[in-house]
């Protein structure tokens, strides 16, 4: 088993624990993250009735980011606020966060931060 292998077997093994105890509701989301080399995904799901209620990735917005990059911790706050705005609009202020076994560090913690000041509340 490799480096990388042993990497992500640690990580999901860190989400399953997480899972046990975090799970979404129709007022209160889950806010779940994935984060690649290039890019960061978000969103927000309904584990009760198993649907996503809002999304977003620095995919979708990468043409209002300054520098047109997507791997870097002001992309990773842009999604935050983003899905932040999608769940406002939708009556939705309160979150449960999942950060999907990722340290909470880093892109992770931006896009929790930016979430935040855009009006939600974990």
């Amino acid at each position: 088993m490799g480096n990388a292998e042993k990497r992500l077997n640690s990580r999901q093994t860190r989400h399953r624990r997480l899972r046990k105890k975090v799970s979404g509701t129709d007022l209160r989301p889950r806010l779940a993250v994935f984060r690649s080399a290039m890019h960061i995904y978000v969103q927000a799901v309904d584990d009760l009735a198993g649907r996503t209620v809002a999304s977003s990735s620095t995919v979708l917005i990468k043409k209002s980011l300054k520098k047109n990059y997507t791997g870097n911790k002001d992309a990773a706050k842009a999604v935050g606020a983003d899905v932040a705005k999608k769940l406002l609009e939708k009556s939705i202020s309160s979150v449960v966060f999942d950060r999907g076994g990722f340290v909470y560090h880093g892109r992770v913690q931006a896009l929790a931060e930016g979430a935040r000041e855009a009006g939600l509340k974990f």
